[in-house]
């Protein structure tokens, strides 16, 4: 995939308020800790994540869409009414119908002929539907187009961890941790044809997707029967399965990738993953042969965010002039599936 007229023109983002350190969730699982004679700190030592942040309970994930998206408008001074399309592409959603796209489009004022919809594909949702406005904008459909997700955590842990307590053998503790990494959080994506602002900041030179479909079953989020005539979340993941397969399709894409946007290894300044945790990190980018110092992460204090993590850590690499302009940075994605996409971007 390759484009000549699409461009990244601005970010929009909301912090959820709720700051919740990996201490506070050792603490509530002291009884299984005592089980399992774990000492206090394992949560950081096994993840690298600090601290994550929730919403309040019962927020509205369209809220949090709405506020990133009002602000990625506002930034690029666009009005709603320019977006030829607004993609909701969150894990967490409101309602099986309508489509959350549309509580969002309604809260930004988005005009009637736009595509409003939304699009998941895990944690790859937001650059999925980067690539679905991209290829609106290069074919000439539209001129701007707008991506956002919010995601949510705190009811999946709150439930996790009252699973972990019922059930206290190391192999429920060892499928039920990756979930302990989840933040909450939302982001938005403005791209354009590059005629409204005419910065030529944040051009989308193309990218690639791999699919390993056959590992579909390694991270699994949703409802199930709780034997009582009702339903109720449950997650659970093979977590070192989905780091090592995931490293090796990351490593596949990687090889492709390069020669599609027209760049060696050497020519890639910045690169933003996907925020797993330290050892997806480290496993990760000495697979891919990069230095540690071109990677940015917020991993240790946002935890991992799905959909919005990447996005949102490329915004703040951007707000803090970690990504400079002229910069040839990378979006490495990964999702559960498992599905890689890996986008080039001169920043």
């Amino acid at each position: 995939m390759k484009y000549s007229k699409v461009y990244i023109e601005s970010f929009g983002y909301e912090l959820a308020p709720v700051v919740v350190t990996s201490d506070e969730l050792e603490a509530r699982l002291e009884p299984l800790y005592k089980t399992l004679h774990f000492s206090p700190g394992q949560l950081q030592a096994l993840t690298g994540i600090r601290e994550r942040r929730w919403w309040e309970p019962g927020f509205q994930l369209s809220k949090g869409a709405i506020a990133a998206g009002k602000k990625a408008l506002s930034a690029a001074g666009i009005s709603a009414g320019d977006l030829g399309a607004l993609l909701y592409t969150g894990v967490c959603r409101e309602r099986f119908e309508p489509a959350t796209a549309c509580r969002v489009a309604a809260g930004l004022g988005v005009s009637g002929n736009a595509a409003v919809f939304d699009l998941s594909n895990a944690c790859l949702g937001v650059l999925n539907g980067i690539l679905e406005v991209a290829n609106r904008i290069e074919l000439g459909q539209i001129r701007a187009g707008l991506v956002v997700s919010c995601e949510s955590a705190r009811d999946i842990n709150d439930i996790m961890i009252k699973k972990m307590l019922e059930d206290r053998s190391m192999e429920n503790f060892a499928s039920s941790l990756a979930t302990l990494t989840g933040g909450s959080g939302a982001v938005a994506v403005l791209l354009t044809d590059g005629s409204f602002s005419k910065s030529g900041r944040r051009r989308l030179r193309g990218g690639i997707t791999h699919a390993a479909p056959e590992h579909h079953a390694l991270c699994l989020w949703g409802v199930t029967p709780d034997g009582k005539g009702g339903y109720e979340q449950s997650m659970s993941t093979d977590a070192v399965s989905v780091m090592n397969y995931g490293v090796d399709l990351g490593r596949r894409t990687w090889e492709e990738f390069l020669p599609e946007v027209g760049w060696r290894e050497s020519d890639v300044d910045r690169v933003v993953c996907h925020q797993v945790g330290s050892a997806h990190q480290s496993a990760i980018l000495k697979t891919l042969g990069i230095p540690l110092h071109k990677d940015f992460t917020t991993y240790e204090f946002l935890g991992n965010m799905g959909t919005v993590s990447l996005p949102l850590t490329a915004a703040l690499a951007d707000e803090r002039d970690v990504l400079s302009a002229g910069d040839r940075v990378a979006l490495l994605g990964i999702g559960s599936g498992l599905n890689c996409l890996m986008l080039g971007v001169d920043w």
